[in-house]
């Protein structure tokens, strides 16, 4: 028997863009981004600014941001010829797949990365990257193509210069393929988060580029609640759904880390209203859920979060929030860690039932994308409507557009 879920046909996630409406530059100051609030319960909207986003929440309210921090993924390099090559650098592979220890290692490493003009590169390419008063030399080898990526290794000589230090210096900000125009120097800041900590990220976590150190005072002196969690976003979430219903599509992975003091939190919070900050919030937090229904249950490779087994395993909705997060705790106890590290390809439908988030603050999203599958679990069908009141109503979209807020 087919699965009504993966039946769903991506055609009727589809809507006008105009590319005028595309912002191919953020707004002059952050939180000065137009806000869009939709009300859950009766369905009406509302036009604001974004710095007015105190005025809408409480103190039964609490925000989660990801804290994850872009990364200057995409090298620009010459083979001996001359020709360009593009280098987009997506996760480390080797000597680790942890984020946050690869950044930090010296003399080589080897990461999954696309490669424009990849029939051009048949030796490796010499970098030179300079880097305070000196020059670093890297050399590129690039190793067989899997599935449209290939094995990049990067080697070179001075053991006191780490991954991050080179890559940030020489690197390009890795702007979505929809910004058609080349990263400037301005990007580097507004294409990241002010509350960016931890280094992992292809792509920026969208919803919280609105946020200023101001805002987020001015939420804790209203009493609202801030924490983080970090899940490194992939240039998947670019990918566009090319077949004609969601069950051809394939989900990328993503890494997350969650502390053991954030699950203590959301234990003690159960009785507040938890706000997202973004699509990779929510992904995070849901997946968080179904990582503790497995361990609860037993089931196997619980630290992996697979597209659809959600939807093929109802006993994983019956576990309940306590259940799960106890689980985890758990766990974390037996590991004698006091960090969560896991990944995910959760695929969040309409048809979703979520068991942590409340509401959501996020941007306009491209038609026909998984990220509009899942606001539609938060809207239903009036994401047609808010939709059309946007682009009727001056709304920008996308990554340095305007933002929502369902609650």
């Amino acid at each position: 028997m087919n699965d009504p879920n993966k039946n769903i046909r991506i055609e009727d996630y589809d809507y006008p863009l105009p590319e005028s409406r595309i912002a191919y530059y953020p707004a002059e100051q952050r939180d000065s981004s137009k806000l869009l609030i939709y009300n859950t319960k009766d369905g009406g909207i509302t036009d604001s600014v974004f710095h007015n986003l105190p005025d809408f929440l409480s103190e039964n309210h609490w925000i989660v941001f990801n804290n994850s921090k872009v990364i200057h993924a995409r090298l620009l390099v010459h083979n001996a010829t001359g020709a360009a090559i593009e280098i987009f650098c997506l996760e480390p592979l080797k000597p680790t797949s942890d984020p946050a220890v690869a950044f930090t290692l010296s003399g080589s490493v080897t990461w999954k990365c696309m490669v424009g003009n990849a029939r051009k590169w048949k030796h490796p390419i010499d970098i030179e990257v300079p880097l305070d008063e000196r020059v670093i030399h890297i050399r590129a080898e690039r190793g067989e193509a899997v599935e449209g990526t290939f094995e990049v290794t990067f080697t070179w000589d001075e053991a006191e210069v780490s991954f991050a230090e080179w890559i940030e210096a020489y690197g390009k900000v890795p702007l979505p393929p929809y910004i058609r125009r080349a990263a400037e120097d301005s990007d580097t800041e507004r294409y990241q988060t002010v509350y960016a900590k931890h280094d992992g990220s292809v792509a920026a976590p969208t919803a919280g580029l609105h946020f200023t150190d101001d805002l987020l005072a001015k939420l804790v002196s209203k009493g609202v609640e801030t924490e983080y969690v970090t899940l490194h976003v992939g240039a998947g979430t670019f990918k566009p759904v090319s077949s004609e219903t969601i069950g051809g599509h394939f989900m990328h992975e993503e890494k997350i880390v969650i502390t053991e003091d954030f699950i203590r939190k959301l234990l003690k919070n159960r009785d507040k209203q938890l706000i997202a900050v973004g699509t990779t919030v929510t992904r995070t937090l849901e997946s968080l859920f179904v990582v503790g229904a497995k361990l609860h249950l037993g089931l196997d490779n619980p630290l992996l979060v697979e597209q659809w087994e959600t939807y093929e395993n109802p006993a994983i909705h019956e576990v309940t929030l306590d259940q799960s997060l106890t689980a985890i705790l758990n766990f974390l106890e037996e590991q004698d860690t006091d960090m969560l590290r896991a990944a995910t390809r959760l695929i969040i439908l309409p048809t979703y039932k979520r068991h942590i988030v409340n509401g959501l603050i996020t941007n306009f999203h491209q038609p026909k994308s998984t990220l509009l599958l899942l606001i539609s679990n938060f809207l239903g069908d009036d994401w047609h409507r808010i939709y059309r009141h946007a682009l009727d109503n001056g709304y920008r979209f996308l990554s340095y557009g305007d933002a929502n807020l369902y609650i």
